[in-house]
């Protein structure tokens, strides 16, 4: 049911996104380093979000195996 609505707004959003790149051309300065920052800002949480991704499956899909866990035991002294 939310599926349609989704798929509709990130269609608007894509749609929006490829008319800010049309006009970045003929953009002001600020215009261009404001939108290279908020892409910026995108990129790196995605980057992120695929790092922690990763990391956590790596734990649950391929858990390491542990050997035996050895006790240290104090140095006696003759």
């Amino acid at each position: 049911m939310a599926a349609p609505s989704f798929t509709q707004e990130m269609h608007v959003v894509g749609q929006r996104l490829l008319l800010k790149l049309k006009s970045l051309p003929q953009a002001e300065p600020v215009e261009v380093v404001a939108f290279s920052v908020i892409l910026l800002f995108v990129a790196t949480v995605l980057l992120l979000l695929l790092i922690a991704c990763s990391c956590c499956c790596v734990h649950c899909c391929c858990p390491q195996q542990r050997g035996r866990k050895i006790q240290v035991r104090p140095v006696t002294l003759p």
